[in-house]
């Protein structure tokens, strides 16, 4: 599979196209709306997020409620454009043209986002045509992808979720998660303000995010992803760019903001002896072979070992900051205190939404490039026989 995005921030719209997706998939506009809405959520949100409510719109590739095996096209308008026509208008400006009209351009590049170097890229001295792409916003439709993506894995008897672990140096207990199901990992997670399994921390972390808030400041955290059912074998240790956990790191990294990853133990793996680092394995006739434990997180030698995935990643604090940072003017080469663009103290909890989503993808994508996958019955068919092969190898 494949997908591109296209739109910016205050444009009219955010669109993409999914091609590879196999026939007879059930989607629905209505599925996609719940994961939109996830992401727009979570304690710590700023204003943007109460100007627009996204939606998405599926104007190719599904009748009545099923792929068809031709591209999906997915649309999210923004309904905030009304107010950007004429500074993001498409069409070339007239020659008597009101310096008013094309307000809000930018010379003054902000402290760690991408103003700077992209407008050295691509030439602009207008620092909005960088801005504009590079803004977190452009995830929303990767989320609509990832919702895509998610109901594929469904299908096929997999399931994810992510959740908040820390933010802030606020840790959560994440063995209250033992013994529990993605779906009821999912109930507990959406039910809270943080996105996060452990209500005392959680707690911790709303006091934070305000407190941050407060002070002109913002905090970032680590957020996690699990994947349960994922058949055993599925990327590659052949080649570099076959391994599956390869993969999901660069899907993490692709984030913005998002500055590590890890699997399983993680860095903690430096810390401890190889003894208590590596998975013991072991065979029953109910459950073929498993895992005494899961400290590689799922992946040996770049390919899924069937226990479940877990990966997380670290979100660095926003960079537009209240309490505005130095830079200096493309234009006057005058120092100046980085301007806001944003208010948002805290996206921890709504980037876990976004790392769902985006490692979906890349899940549903590899299972893709091992197996048939024309017609949804077809590749239901041949990971059922995978998995009966893996369980009596």
């Amino acid at each position: 599979m494949r997908y591109l995005t296209a739109g910016e921030s205050h444009g009219p719209q955010l669109t993409t196209i999914i091609e590879g997706l196999p026939s007879l998939l059930p989607i629905t506009a209505e599925k996609i709306n719940h994961d939109l809405k996830r992401r727009q959520g979570g304690h710590g949100r700023g204003r943007r997020m109460q100007i627009e409510t996204d939606t998405v719109e599926i104007v190719a590739g599904v009748r009545h409620g099923q792929t068809l095996g031709s591209p999906v096209a997915l649309v999210v308008t923004n309904d905030d454009w009304k107010h950007w026509t004429k500074i993001m208008g498409a069409e070339p400006l007239a020659d008597d043209i009101n310096p008013e009209d094309i307000k809000r351009q930018i010379s003054r590049p902000r402290p760690g986002h991408a103003d700077l170097v992209g407008g050295m890229k691509y030439g602009h001295r207008d620092l909005r045509n960088v801005l504009e792409r590079s803004s977190a916003r452009e995830t929303t439709v990767r989320v609509a992808v990832g919702s895509v993506a998610k109901a594929l894995l469904n299908e096929l008897g997999i399931s994810i979720v992510a959740h908040v672990t820390e933010i802030v140096g606020i840790k959560a207990d994440t063995s209250v998660l033992e013994g529990k199901t993605t779906e009821e990992i999912r109930a507990i997670v959406e039910a809270d303000p943080c996105y996060c399994a452990d209500p005392v921390a959680s707690a911790k972390m709303v006091e934070a995010i305000d407190e941050a808030k407060k002070a002109g400041d913002s905090i970032g955290g680590v957020v996690e992803v699990i994947v349960e059912g994922m058949p055993a074998g599925v990327g590659s240790y052949v080649h570099y760019d076959r391994k599956l956990d390869a993969k999901l790191a660069a899907a993490m990294l692709s984030i913005n903001a998002f500055k590590g990853v890890e699997f399983g133990l993680g860095f903690e793996m430096a810390r401890r002896k190889g003894s208590e680092v590596h998975d013991e394995i072991i065979w029953s006739e109910e459950e073929g072979y498993t895992r005494a434990t899961n400290r590689l997180g799922g992946l040996e030698g770049g390919m899924s070992t069937g226990m479940p995935i877990v990966v997380r990643g670290v979100m660095k604090p926003i960079p537009t900051l209240y309490k505005p940072l130095q830079s200096v003017d493309i234009e006057t080469k005058e120092p100046f205190k980085a301007s806001v663009e944003r208010s948002d103290s805290c996206a921890v909890p709504a980037a876990s939404v976004v790392a769902e989503h985006v490692i979906a993808w890349e899940i549903a994508n590899a299972i893709l490039e091992q197996f048939h996958s024309d017609q949804l019955p077809q590749l239901q068919a041949q990971i059922d026989e995978h998995r009966q092969y893996t369980k009596g190898f």
